[in-house]
């Protein structure tokens, strides 16, 4: 996590919280036409007005705290099915589930995968590919992502 990422996510959880909803977590993509998205969840889903609601306390404290110099557009949304991953502590839910991972250096000759998450221990992502049970360090995560399986 960039430390502007983890500014903004410090800066907005407990407004989220407040709400009553969990952060889930923050992108924030720079260049012409900047984004942070803001990613909300609940234990009975999210909709259109849960984001409005929490899209507008967000602006507010953005525009006192002014934490983003120049213009950027705010998304706030539910995380969906396929899930970004944030944090490792995020991976304990999914355990049995497919996660797509992108990371920063090969593990077993390979930087992108789509392996089944056997376990989180300490720092260590345990998941399943082909059969072979690889240990992944979660700081060589670059990108995760839950893969849904619609059987």
């Amino acid at each position: 996590m960039s430390k502007r990422t983890e500014q903004l996510t410090e800066l907005l959880a407990p407004v989220v919280e407040d709400l009553g909803f969990v952060l889930w977590g923050v992108e924030y993509i720079q260049g012409r036409g900047a984004v942070l998205r803001v990613f909300i969840d609940h234990a009975d889903g999210i909709s259109v007005d849960n984001c409005a609601a929490v899209s507008h306390e967000v602006s507010g404290v953005l525009d006192v705290e002014d934490p983003i110099s120049g213009e950027y557009n705010l998304e706030v949304s539910s995380p969906g099915m396929d899930r970004p991953m944030f944090e490792i502590a995020q991976y304990v839910d999914y355990i049995g589930e497919d996660v797509q991972l992108k990371l920063l250096a090969p593990v077993s000759g390979k930087r992108k995968m789509t392996a089944a998450i056997v376990a989180v221990d300490g720092d260590t992502l345990v998941v399943e590919l082909d059969g072979e049970t690889l240990r992944v360090p979660y700081s060589q995560v670059d990108r995760a992502r839950l893969q849904p399986r619609f059987d």
